[in-house]
């Protein structure tokens, strides 16, 4: 069995920030890979966690913006990888593999939200396939480099509440909406972690899933400002309004907590938020809590084994 979906008392919340989570925590040896750790909230925990002494390894589509992003944080390199094209995701694994090195943290941050409606390899969704599916296949070819103790933390989002996995039409073919696509893509994040993590526990390896909380950075590239402001997120100028919104410290503070927290020694296959493991929610009545289907043992298994079909990838078949 996973993790109780009960909060367990951190002493952290909503405002911590990444380097508040990880203030007395040594992590000189560790070595960690944060997918888009080159920008917005990935930046930061990829900055809070090199303050820590990890050395951190940040692969990304866009090689030269992350080296330039990431400039001047010590103990920090950077790779080539472009999660929506699965050859990327074997060159970049087979590099580091030929490394002979072992992950002690993953953070699978990267992703997309409410784009339009495009495809990748052979007629994906492009949600499903960058946000999970790219992710699925990263953690599996890289799972010979998973040192004991590794954890494994895949950020989700509240938005797992707007669908469940559409099992019957998972690319939309009959239809594209951009919400239920994020939505699908996210629940999907929560589900691997969840059967991940099933699977893991013997080898000593754990898996999280997390909603960072509600964060202004160039994640809404997709969004019009104009919805923005009718949201109340930010006003006319761009400046963050909502009370909800978190800084990308804050919205770097879970991801990093999940990811070494010695509150979660033993613990696993669970969703988080705020610092802390998150409750289960029934509620449509805000965005916190997670909901069972994201968690439902049964689901998460079926996931696994879709995703190894259409990945060609599955590092526990035996």
């Amino acid at each position: 069995m996973g993790t109780p979906q009960h909060k367990i008392g951190s002493g952290f919340g909503a405002r911590s920030t990444a380097d508040d989570v990880l203030d007395g925590i040594d992590l000189s040896g560790r070595l960690a890979l944060v997918t888009g750790g080159y920008s917005g909230l990935g930046l930061e925990v990829t900055r809070s966690l090199a303050r820590a002494g990890a050395h951190v390894i940040v692969p990304a589509r866009r090689r030269a913006t992350a080296q330039e992003a990431v400039a001047g944080i010590d103990g920090v390199e950077v790779d080539e990888l472009d999660l929506a094209d699965l050859d990327s995701v074997r060159g970049f694994a087979e590099r580091f593999l030929a490394t002979g090195r072992r992950i002690d943290i993953v953070i699978n941050n990267a992703g997309i939200m409410a784009c339009p409606e495009r495809r990748v390899g052979p007629g994906l969704e492009s949600q499903f396939a960058v946000n999970h599916l790219g992710h699925y296949a990263l953690v599996g070819r890289l799972w010979p480099a998973l040192a004991p103790g590794a954890r494994v933390v895949a950020v989700s989002s509240a938005g797992h509440q707007l669908s469940d996995v559409r099992w019957d039409d998972l690319h939309f073919e009959r239809g594209y909406d951009r919400w239920q696509a994020y939505g699908q893509a996210k629940t999907a994040n929560v589900l691997f972690a969840t059967h991940l993590d099933a699977l893991g526990r013997d080898s000593g390896v754990r898996a999280f899933s997390l909603h960072p909380g509600a964060i202004i950075t160039p994640l809404q590239r997709h969004l019009d400002r104009a919805d923005m402001v009718a949201k109340g997120w930010i006003d006319e100028q761009g400046n963050v309004v909502h009370p909800d919104f978190k800084t990308p410290q804050q919205g770097a503070a879970t991801s990093v907590w999940a990811a070494t927290s010695p509150l979660l020694a033993g613990l696993g296959g669970a969703y988080c938020e705020d610092c802390d493991i998150a409750e289960l929610t029934t509620s449509d009545e805000g965005w916190s809590g997670v909901r069972d289907y994201a968690l439902d043992p049964d689901r998460a298994a079926r996931l696994w084994a879709l995703s190894a079909e259409l990945t060609g990838v599955d590092a526990f078949h035996k």
